[in-house]
């Protein structure tokens, strides 16, 4: 099934993310949390992909694979292709197709210090183009309510966003935000630039201060001060945070539903408790 299908529905396409467990931790850890996940009966679950240069890494096709066989839940794999060459994405492409994943969200994945980018690939749109061209996949895209931090401007980024979906993604999910003003106005934006495709809007939960500070670093995303005093009043009570977080990201996606959302993409951080926490508060208007 392709992921841009289930926007026909008359609600909400409501999904997950997970990762991969890191490379010194067990594979098992996973499917532990997927044990947890399964019953909320999300549209389809995302796995993300490492940062590492080894084409040969299978994980995140085997946990994909997993997702569709042993779970019943559409699996979305993510691949990146800053690190790869053109014969190591068809190589992935490959092993993503003998598990039967025909879901994939294509990115240029961040750049690593340590490994020299390949030149091959140098955007997410010349990586859509090239399994586009491919035939057998359907693919989505991720877009920046903010920008991208490499970007100039918002406008630069949507000229950006409107390749990759001309070069062939049919579905964008959004980086996390705080403030849902900015993706109110960030899809009037790209609406207007004539980018029609289903958005998810993509949701993190608090539950960590250091964490979530570190993700902002890295996509950019502003802290309304209603979030920031949250953080700060709660930052000694790891309890209360989490409380607070739940309750934040439920309020979050309350509004965004009621503003005609096309869907919520939760990143769960492969926290089961709090996506249960979070999922279930939210079904009833999810189905509504």
């Amino acid at each position: 099934m392709q992921i841009a299908s289930l926007f026909q529905k008359n609600r909400p396409v409501f999904s997950l993310e997970i990762f991969p467990p890191k490379r010194i931790g067990p594979i098992d850890t996973i499917y532990k949390t997927l044990d947890n996940l399964k019953d909320l009966q999300p549209d389809f679950i995302s796995v993300t992909y490492g940062a590492g240069g080894n084409a040969g890494d299978t994980t995140t096709a085997d946990i994909a694979g997993n997702i569709l066989n042993r779970y019943g839940i559409l699996p979305l794999a993510h691949l990146t292709c800053v690190n790869y060459s053109r014969q190591e994405i068809g190589q992935i492409l490959n092993i993503l197709k003998e598990k039967e994943i025909k879901n994939v969200l294509a990115l240029r994945g961040d750049i690593n210090p340590d490994i020299t980018p390949k030149k091959e690939f140098s955007y997410a749109s010349d990586l859509i183009k090239y399994i586009k061209d491919k035939g057998d996949f359907y693919i989505s895209g991720a877009c920046y309510p903010e920008g991208h931090v490499e970007a100039k401007s918002l406008d630069e980024d949507i000229k950006y966003l409107k390749m990759k979906v001309e070069a062939g993604a049919s579905h964008l999910i959004s980086q996390l935000f705080f403030d849902n003003d900015y993706f109110y106005s960030f899809l009037e934006k790209v609406r207007k630039a004539g980018i029609t495709v289903p958005i998810q809007a993509g949701i993190m939960p608090v539950i960590n201060k250091a964490q979530i500070e570190r993700m902002v670093t890295l996509c950019g995303a502003s802290l309304p001060a209603k979030f920031t005093k949250m953080m700060q009043r709660f930052e000694h009570s790891p309890e209360a945070l989490r409380q607070a977080g739940i309750a934040y990201a439920v309020d979050q996606i309350v509004d965004l539903v009621s503003q005609g959302v096309d869907g919520i993409h939760l990143y769960t951080m492969n926290n089961p408790f709090v996506a249960r926490r979070i999922t279930e508060s939210i079904q009833g208007i999810i189905n509504a």
